[in-house]
């Protein structure tokens, strides 16, 4: 059975995640961000108790099939954003990932999310540009290219209107403001 969990978003998330399963006397047959597979069908009292124990620890269980869908794009905007190899268009790459029809998908997400696949996409790209500001010693073309834009120039366009600051400006900054992607 496979279960999708919502703010999933690091290691520790998993393993947490995986210890609740566990404690219910569930056997996991794989867990990565956002979804985890179980042997067992679940008793409508471990659905609840799961539900419950996730909720504590700032997870949701998605069982709404719109839901579900949200968050499985979610998670592919997320893979598409950090993947080292050549990056596809992101309509592409999301219709051959989740095999939906893209309008649909793009329809549904906005309705929900509030947010256009696109901006999503776009917000995710400059955080995980900050991300590699912080923590690596790429250069801003470097980070631009990894990240598929064009140009270090395209790359400080769109992170200015976003942050409104450059990213050598961001760089220069003691200390660096940045969202979690849960709250993305």
């Amino acid at each position: 059975m496979k279960l999708l969990i919502k703010n999933m978003v690091c290691p520790r998330c998993i393993s947490a995640a995986k210890d609740i399963l566990v404690s219910e006397g569930l056997t996991v047959k794989s867990i990565s961000l956002g979804d985890a597979e179980i042997e067992e069908e679940l008793t409508d009292e471990q659905h609840l108790s799961i539900e419950k124990k996730l909720q504590d620890i700032g997870f949701e269980l998605l069982d709404d099939p719109r839901s579900q869908l949200v968050e499985q794009i979610r998670l592919a905007v997320q893979q598409w954003v950090r993947t080292s190899e050549e990056r596809p268009k992101l309509s592409d790459y999301l219709s051959r990932h989740l095999n939906k029809d893209y309008s649909t998908m793009s329809k549904l997400f906005s309705e929900v999310r509030g947010i256009t696949i696109e901006r999503f996409s776009i917000l995710h790209r400059i955080e995980y540009a900050k991300e590699l500001m912080c923590y690596s010693q790429l250069s801003t073309s470097e980070i631009a290219y990894r990240l598929g834009y064009s140009s270090p120039a395209h790359l400080s366009s769109q992170f200015k209107q976003v942050t409104g600051m450059t990213p050598k400006e961001f760089r220069e900054m003691g200390k660096h403001d940045r969202t979690s992607l849960d709250a993305l």
